[in-house]
């Protein structure tokens, strides 16, 4: 498994249609044959700060992701809503294994 954790900073004014483009290239990305899993979170004591939890089943998946049409939507939709540019950071899964996925 690939994991991307994707920090997100969203100006105040946008908070709600960034959710909305979230969560739509979000239910896209779980019908990618190499998406185990695609979260959306919102921090709780700052609104504006989210993290996109996404989860591919090999390194390439993630690869292709970014050419999907729905993932190039959300990233022109969202860039002007963005208060600082977005940051990702890359892990290997450790628990469960793999195969508790789904």
């Amino acid at each position: 498994m690939f994991i991307v954790h994707v920090d997100v900073y969203v100006k105040p004014d946008c908070i709600e249609a960034f959710k909305e483009a979230s969560i739509e290239n979000a239910q896209h990305s779980l019908a990618e044959p190499g998406v185990a899993r695609f979260d959306v979170v919102q921090e709780k004591d700052d609104p504006g700060r989210f993290v996109l939890v996404e989860v591919y089943r090999e390194t390439e998946d993630a690869a292709r992701h970014k050419d999907a049409p729905h993932y190039q939507k959300w990233r022109d939709t969202v860039a002007d809503m963005m208060a600082q540019p977005r940051a990702s950071r890359k892990y290997d899964n450790v628990f469960p294994a793999d195969a508790g996925w789904g």
